[in-house]
């Protein structure tokens, strides 16, 4: 959630952001009803005085010996207007906050401006994608052909946008996540956690995926929802709490199955496993002082792209345009895999720094030891990476001319087994 006293403090600043997402003019409208909010909090605040200055002046008169009957009138009367206060107090602060909660996150200055992923920036590549001296092809051809990847079967039994992985694709799933946990683990100082799959409304909330996109996640008939991934339940961990400052930056990480209704990709990525319902992802969490933030941001990001250079998979890092990055989000770097099935590079992680927009909806604060003030952390997340899509790379950039796979090296341990290929 946005910071109003900084809306209020510097004029402009909201529309000048919200017009580089792409969402211009809502300045005027959350300046009004947080004043509104104010005027009908107020009023409510002294029909509240009048009524306990009578109270007292009546307690006086009973004191002395008086009849205080008419007191007694003013606070009955009162009584009914207080309460039709109340319910207008309510409406209006109801009102204010749901037109801040569709308010995305104000972009970084370090941004690039644009409408789209045609303005994103590539800051960095790492490798040239291998020539082949056959003619590539993609993950759901493979995995078919080596009997291991079934998607029919899948929509037989839970519908569209579901796969069956066997034998040594499922391993090379099971594979990449123990791979990635133990770097980011035992390397990357992230404390590994087991999560709640299934999360409340306060929850989903907190990290700004309700109520905006509540028809892209799957609701159960308790009112929870399934995780779209792991970052809204490690990001809520400190919900509610005051830290101190000398135990940030706190970072966590999970292995979670994720599961996404995909509602606003109809038509998208039908063929194969790049858009699932259900799909398997390791999640890094940090949570920091604001000072910290920046450099943390940056960290991250190198801890997902070691996962792709220890599997020698080509990539690029590309700064997210103003109007591509996600509602939370102040500023976010997108790694992307070449997938020479497609011919194409893809989205394999994003790593996002938040700012105080997640923090002010959960209420995490830490105790600065400078100011001696409470003040909100900032929240960092990010892939670190979605294993599905890193079987599709390794699938895609690592087959043979006679459609087998080779196992990339430092996978090898994790097999159990001396096995170098798939087929």
């Amino acid at each position: 959630m946005i910071d109003i006293s900084f809306v209020k403090a510097n004029p402009g600043s909201l529309d000048d952001a919200m017009k580089k997402r792409g969402k211009p003019g809502v300045e005027a409208e959350v300046l009004k009803a947080e004043q509104d909010s104010r005027l009908q909090q107020t009023k409510l605040q002294q029909l509240l005085e009048k009524r306990n200055s009578i109270t007292e002046e009546f307690a006086k008169c009973k004191a002395a010996g008086g009849d205080g009957s008419d007191l007694s009138s003013q606070v009955s009367a009162l009584r009914k207007e207080i309460q039709e206060q109340t319910e207008r107090s309510n409406q209006a602060k109801s009102d204010y906050i749901k037109i801040l909660e569709t308010i995305p996150n104000i972009p970084s200055e370090e941004c690039p401006v644009g409408p789209d992923e045609d303005s994103n920036l590539e800051v960095r590549r790492f490798n040239t994608p291998k020539e082949f001296d056959f003619d590539p092809i993609e993950h759901y051809e493979l995995g078919a052909n080596l009997g291991m990847m079934d998607f029919e079967r899948a929509v037989k039994i839970a519908g569209a946008r579901f796969v069956l992985l066997f034998s040594d694709l499922a391993r090379l799933e099971r594979s990449l996540a123990n791979f990635m946990l133990d770097i980011h683990t035992k390397e990357h100082g992230y404390t590994e956690v087991y999560v709640p799959l299934i999360l409340g409304q306060n929850a989903m909330y907190g990290v700004g995926q309700l109520p905006k996109f509540e028809e892209d996640v799957f609701k159960t008939t308790m009112g929870s929802y399934l995780i779209p991934t792991s970052e809204a339940s490690l990001t809520n961990i400190h919900g509610d709490e005051l830290l101190q400052e000398n135990v940030l930056p706190i970072r966590y990480t999970a292995y979670t199955p994720c599961f996404r209704s995909e509602a606003g990709a109809a038509g998208r990525d039908t063929a194969g496993m790049l858009r699932q319902h259900q799909f398997g992802k390791v999640e890094m969490v940090s949570i920091t002082t604001p000072g910290q933030a920046i450099e943390e941001h940056e960290r991250m990001t190198a801890c997902a792209e070691e996962i792709l250079k220890r599997l020698d998979l080509p990539f690029r890092t590309v700064v997210l345009s103003t109007g591509d990055m996600g509602f939370a989000s102040e500023k976010t770097y997108d790694l992307e895999v070449w997938l020479p099935g497609q011919k194409r590079y893809r989205e394999i992680s994003s790593c996002s720094r938040c700012g105080t927009f997640q923090a002010r909806r959960m209420n995490t604060r830490f105790k600065c030891t400078s100011s001696k003030k409470n003040e909100f952390v900032h929240t960092l997340n990010g892939s670190g990476i979605a294993v599905g899509r890193c079987l599709i790379a390794i699938l895609e950039n690592y087959q043979q001319s006679d459609g087998s796979i080779v196992i990339p090296d430092k996978l090898i341990p994790y097999f159990g087994s001396k096995q170098v290929a798939i087929c």
